[in-house]
């Protein structure tokens, strides 16, 4: 039946006939064809017909409107022009009412000529609706003379919701002119401001990101205004949103206040909004030439002491009415008293804060955990951990249970400031616990941040823990995959990345150019760093870029600075010298528009690779084509260059290089000095090695044990021992410890001599010395050592080796050699300064005596 009836008011709406003669249809629906008819039924008949036609034509425009069919729409509201009877401001509301909620400010204004031809008066409904259609669809200049209209037929108060209208709209567009506009009018027509006309400037302030702004805004709304709990609310997320941590605090302390004098009510609006159940009255304006002038002068920074990164700093316990912060937020100094906590502030005679806030409102107690959220969220931003814990414990104190969104704030803030140990200590021992209690999950993404918190610490196993407890991956969580992925390649565990590679793609999960450019540092080598690489692993991994490379194009995406730079490095690392020269020209073609010192980091990969390739001609050659295009360098690179003098080998040239070097302002460092020490070394010039040894000493270098083992290393293979025992001596004296490299060339260098029971001894002393140059702190693990060093249980290596998961190679390596030593009937003495060997190089070697070289030839210059 109502398809029916549908169907015939369609009818009527496409027949211009219909409108003619409106009596005629009432009488052919009445059923009465005489004149005589009585006259009540046939007003009455008259009126319900005309009702229901005009309600379907409404419809009709709707729906027409709706489909995007506005030629259809246009049409039946021209048939509008062809009735005889009297229309009213109803016929249009319905209409006038879609127009503002799509908005469609063109067929308002068609709507509006229609009504002043049939000179419709105008209600304050129609007003509402054209000023949000015209504002919100972008004809901001047509809505002010709306509003200008409004203000001179009614300048009462009533007008103000129109105006918060407009600037409502504003908001989105941010058009200050037009909101200057709005506001003169507002002072012209006397119309004041309410909290809503506040919170409508605070958007606009925010958007703008004019921290000024908010603080004139809260003076004046202040002022004039006890603010709402929605209010102060709405303050404070902009003020965490702009960064200025501190006078958000203190406005959380004001809500704190309210809440427990349970001044503030709240009620659900018909839309499901919260809002105030206290009148907002507007204020009259005033006269005064202090008067609020919001946004005249957008230029004006905010002060230092008031901006996000310096208020983002300030701890909870120094938030003292001192600061221009503080006194823009205009606390109520007779309700908050000195303390440091929200609790200690607000306390009331009639007892605790919690106790009080037992009795809030249960919709004020979520205003008041929201904003607690809020602000903790706020400390991941601008990294203030301590403020987080404060807040998260004053949440505790004043009774309010944190929700997910507060954990996951909370998770990330400690995360960020204090790293992933202590959040998982703080989180699992008194979280975790709290929420399964109270059948709270952890949000996916705090499950993410944990993961990748774990995944920067280089703890994979729980880092891939929780990305699996993740229920449903979601593209932003593609930042704790890379996490994992980089400590994959760190640690150098593909087969892990192979695993997660394949979870991305069960979840189809889209890789980002983060994770191709981790992917080529970690697949891009096969053999490297434990052997050199040959040729069926230069197959393997030119076959592993190409895929990568593949998947990285059918993702439409194009190669970056740093994906670049990491398959250029991993063909050079595995001796790939014509496919990464291949590459760095196609870098060069690709990434045109990169900076002079990207340019120049790509040719000290490249350089550096063919370094270690021997390919000394072909570094030179590069080397020279960087000076002609005048690209930057470092020491990086001239260190490399000064090291590629190894292989002529030519002493002069690398000190043609140190003297530009120091031209070019670049001191050397202990790693130049190292390469440097190379050169000489490549000709067996002890001597000059230990001269340079003594220059950079000299220098005020303090050397490290790389350029002792580069000494060691010569040493050890051209059967120089005098020369070994000195710089162990010397590596003693400047209280280095020694490394594995060293007890390795020290302990072979006597073995390969057959002094056997020397090479126990000195094996001994460095391993002490490797886990402590100090006696008193090998004094105090004495007990510890000893029973993993003399345990017969079968698993006493084991024990040793899980100094490894701790990143302790260097003492677990130690305790073995001891117990390879006490093995094979050494006696372990704790005093290795007691020792007979040690006692000799100290004796042998006193006052730096040089140790006995045999001269060795004059080294070659360098043929150019």
């Amino acid at each position: 039946m109502q398809r029916i009836l549908s169907r015939a008011a369609r009818r009527c709406t496409n027949s211009s006939a219909a409108f003619k003669s409106p009596h005629a249809q009432v009488n052919v629906a009445s059923g009465v064809h005489s004149e005589n008819a009585p006259t009540c039924s046939n007003e009455y008949g008259e009126f319900t017909w005309k009702t229901s036609l005009v309600k379907y034509m409404q419809a009709d425009i709707v729906n027409a409107l709706r489909r995007g069919d506005r030629r259809r729409a246009s049409m039946i509201l021209s048939n509008f022009q062809n009735t005889n009877w009297a229309l009213t401001k109803e016929d249009f509301s319905h209409i006038l009412e879609y127009c503002a909620e799509a908005p469609d400010p063109l067929f308002v204004m068609e709507t509006l000529e229609l009504m002043e031809e049939k000179a419709i008066g105008l209600s304050k409904g129609i007003y509402r609706h054209v000023i949000r259609a015209l504002s919100r669809g972008g004809y901001t200049k047509e809505a002010l003379h709306w509003l200008n209209l409004l203000g001179e037929k009614e300048s009462t108060h009533a007008t103000l919701p129109f105006f918060n209208i407009f600037l409502n709209a504003c908001g989105s567009s941010a058009n200050l002119k037009d909101v200057e506009c709005c506001l003169e009018t507002l002072e012209n027509y006397l119309l004041g401001k309410s909290e809503i006309t506040y919170c409508e400037l605070l958007k606009i302030a925010v958007l703008q990101g004019n921290l000024p702004a908010v603080y004139d805004i809260w003076k004046d709304c202040t002022r004039h205004y006890s603010p709402s709990i929605i209010t102060q609310r709405r303050f404070l997320r902009a003020l965490t949103t702009l960064g200025d941590l501190q006078s958000a605090y203190h406005i959380l302390q004001q809500m704190v206040a309210i809440a427990t004098q349970r001044s503030d009510h709240l009620r659900l609006s018909s839309k499901g909004r919260y809002q105030s159940s206290r009148l907002d009255i507007p204020v009259l304006a005033l006269n005064e030439s202090e008067y609020l002038k919001l946004l005249v002068d957008c230029n004006l920074q905010p002060s230092q002491g008031a901006t996000g990164k310096n208020s983002a700093d300030v701890q909870p316990e120094i938030f003292e009415e001192k600061t221009q912060s503080l006194e823009t937020v205009q606390l109520n100094a007779d309700v908050l008293s000195t303390g440091n906590n929200l609790s200690d502030k607000v306390e009331l005679e009639n007892g605790s804060v919690r106790y009080t806030l037992r009795f809030a409102q249960s919709a004020v107690r979520r205003f008041l955990r929201w904003s607690f959220s809020d602000l903790i969220h706020a400390c991941v931003q601008f990294n203030n951990c301590q403020l987080a814990e404060q807040l998260f414990l004053e949440m505790q104190k004043l009774g309010l249970q944190p929700s997910k969104f507060t954990y996951d704030g909370f998770v990330k803030s400690v995360i960020a400031g204090k790293g992933i140990a202590y959040a998982m200590k703080v989180f699992i021992c008194f979280q975790i616990e709290a929420m399964e209690r109270r059948g709270i999950k952890p949000y996916d993404d705090t499950l993410a941040a944990l993961s990748e918190g774990y995944s920067k610490n280089l703890q994979l196993d729980l880092a891939e823990d929780f990305l699996e407890r993740i229920s449903e991956m979601q593209p932003k969580h593609i930042r704790a995959i890379n996490a994992l992925l980089s400590g994959c390649e760190i640690m150098n565990e593909p087969e892990r990345a192979v695993r997660i590679l394949a979870k991305m793609k069960h979840v189809k999960m889209k890789a980002t150019l983060r994770t191709y450019e981790i992917l080529f540092s970690l697949f891009g080598n096969v053999n490297v760093p434990y052997e050199e690489g040959n040729v069926l692993s230069h197959v393997d991994v030119s076959k592993r870029i190409s895929i990568i490379e593949m998947d990285m194009l059918n993702n439409e995406l194009q190669h970056s600075f740093v994906s670049m730079k990491n398959i250029i490095r991993a063909f050079g690392a595995e001796g790939m010298i014509e496919e990464m020269l291949r590459y760095l020209n196609v870098a060069e073609n690709v990434l045109w528009n990169i900076n002079p010192y990207q340019k120049s980091d790509l040719y000290s990969v490249v350089l550096h690779a063919l370094v270690q390739a021997k390919e000394s001609h072909k570094a030179i050659r590069i080397f020279k084509t960087m000076r002609s295009c005048s690209l930057p360098t470092d020491v990086s690179i001239y260190t490399t260059m000064v090291e590629c003098c190894k292989w002529l080998p030519c002493f002069k040239s690398a000190s043609a290089l140190l003297s530009l070097m120091l031209q070019d302002g670049f001191h050397p460092t202990v790693v130049t000095y190292t390469s440097l020490l190379k050169v000489v070394l490549a000709k067996d010039d002890f001597e000059g090695a230990l001269d340079l040894l003594d220059i950079c000493k000299t220098e005020g270098i303090e050397p490290d044990i790389q350029i002792f083992n580069t000494i060691l290393s010569r040493a050890y293979a051209r059967g120089q021992i005098h020369v070994i025992e000195y710089i162990v001596e010397c590596i003693h004296r400047a209280k280095i410890q020694p490394d594995p490299s060293t007890l390795s060339y020290t302990f072979c260098a006597y073995e390969e001599h057959e002094l056997y029971n020397t090479a126990i001894e000195a094996l001994q002393v460095l391993s002490m010395r490797m886990i402590s140059e100090d006696v008193s702190i090998l004094g105090e693990k004495i007990t510890v050592f000893e029973d993993l060093i003399l345990s017969e249980e079968p698993d006493a290596e084991l024990r040793i080796m899980r100094a490894f998961e701790s990143a302790e190679e260097f003492l677990a390596m130690a305790l073995l050699n001891l117990r390879w030593c006490a093995t094979m009937g050494a006696t372990i003495s704790w005093s290795p300064e007691e020792s007979l060997w040690a006692r000799r190089l100290a004796s042998s070697y006193d006052d730096n005596k040089r140790p006995h070289i045999i001269p060795s030839e004059v080294p070659q210059s360098w043929e150019r």
